[in-house]
């Protein structure tokens, strides 16, 4: 079993889409059930909403899984685990209150040293360990040992005891830690590959070190995807609007681009551009480089218009507000100066809006007049003809107003390909 655990937060990053889409791969490939696991446990940040917002997307990018998990339905299981480490005694109460945490935490750091839990609560006698006035925390204690990492992609790290602490498990409010419920979810769902953001890569050894103690001994495989720097190579933000999925797919960024970019960039593949039913074919976590991936807009557009080309004419056509094959084959002219649905669809709302013309093409009006009342031509060179012979107009200020009026435009695809796809439409057109 795989799993994808999104936070309903905020708006999907695509860092998050990218380890959603590997997952995705790897339970096609490895015939194994990928789950939907919303880590919905800390209240105070979740955003109504977001979890349907994040179902629509992986749905809208053809993600498909088992079953959605809310992480807060486990929370009798979380507890029920947290009093077996209790009685088993691998779990203490805590009563140390956050001011004194935050003294010690602060003497840490003017002696320059990690903070590290100073074990005041570890043997406590059981008499003090009952206490229904005073708040406490429920810690795991420290491994013994060391703990060690295999990782797909980062390779294998070692992490001592004092590195992992004796951490927090649940919280004075008895609602767990990210670590304690994410360890136990992944143990009840039976899951056999962990694929997340390197940015968790330090939460592992925690995790592990919760199933060690509540004797749960099947190995969990994992593999930590570098970060993606921005254009400028520093980590994404939300300030960069690229790295909002939403953003992206409304600025006309087909949903297969996007895919094919982020499984593209910091992975070998076979070719450069490619549908996730191609890649399932190919796809290999060993490929992936250890090093961050950088994102590249210019990049994305050129994938993207790639995808374009690639499209159904009639679906071109729905995705630029017409139904028609001629309008999805007339779309794909333009795809030489633009590279998105969005882009598109202005280009060709150009072609049927009022048209204004500058006043040094004043031939324009009498041409248009002409078109207006002018029979069917089949070609382009029919209907110059007719103009021609009609007014006498004839070289630049033809062409120029006929593009204009055509096309809404003073430059773009030769006109004579564009007619052949709106001959049908100049009643609506040449208004």
């Amino acid at each position: 079993m795989l799993r994808f655990a999104p936070s309903p937060t905020g708006d999907m990053h695509i860092g998050n889409l990218r380890v959603a889409l590997f997952n995705s791969l790897l339970s096609r490939r490895r015939n194994e059930p990928l789950i939907v696991r919303i880590e919905d446990t800390d209240k105070e940040r979740n955003i109504e909403g977001k979890d349907k917002e994040i179902l629509e997307i992986l749905d809208l990018f053809g993600i498909e899984y088992k079953d959605v998990i809310y992480q807060s339905g486990n929370l009798r299981f979380h507890r029920a685990m947290a009093i077996q480490l209790l009685q088993d005694k691998k779990a203490f109460n805590c009563f140390c209150t956050p001011e004194e945490l935050d003294r010690k935490r602060e003497l840490a750091k003017a002696r320059h040293k990690p903070f590290r839990y100073d074990d005041t609560c570890t043997h406590l006698p059981p008499e003090a360990t009952i206490d229904n006035e005073n708040p406490f925390t429920v810690r795991l204690k420290r491994p013994e040992a060391p703990i060690v990492v295999h990782d797909i992609i980062k390779g294998e790290a070692t992490f001592d005891p004092e590195d992992i602490d004796s951490f927090i498990i649940m919280r004075a409010e008895k609602y767990p830690t990210y670590n304690f419920a994410c360890a136990v979810d992944d143990m009840l769902a039976d899951i056999s590959l962990v694929i997340r953001g390197e940015d968790h890569f330090s939460n592992t050894p925690k995790q592990i070190a919760v199933r060690n103690a509540l004797g749960y001994d099947k190995q969990i495989e994992y593999a930590h995807l570098p970060i993606i720097l921005n254009e400028e190579g520093k980590k994404m933000s939300k300030r960069d609007n690229a790295s909002s999925v939403k953003w992206m797919l409304s600025e006309g960024f087909l949903p297969a681009a996007v895919a094919n970019y982020l499984v593209l960039i910091g992975n070998k593949t076979p070719q450069e551009i490619f549908t996730m039913d191609e890649a399932v074919e190919w796809f290999d976590l060993e490929n992936i480089s250890r090093a961050p991936a950088r994102f590249d807009i210019e990049k994305l557009r050129f994938i993207n218009r790639e995808h374009l080309k690639r499209m159904e004419d009639k679906e071109l056509s729905r995705y630029v507000g017409f139904a028609d094959d001629a309008i999805g084959k007339l779309a794909k002219l333009y795809l030489e100066e633009a590279s998105t649905t969005k882009e598109l669809k202005a280009k060709i709302a150009a072609i049927f809006a009022e048209k204004s013309v500058p006043d040094e093409f004043k031939e324009s009006a009498e041409i248009k007049a002409v078109i207006k009342t002018a029979p069917f031509f089949e070609t382009f060179d029919a209907l110059k003809r007719h103009i021609v012979d009609t007014t006498g107009i004839k070289g630049k200020p033809l062409f120029k107003s006929l593009r204009i009026l055509l096309t809404g435009a003073e430059h773009g695809p030769d006109l004579d390909a564009v007619y052949t796809h709106i001959k049908h439409y100049l009643g609506e057109i040449v208004k």
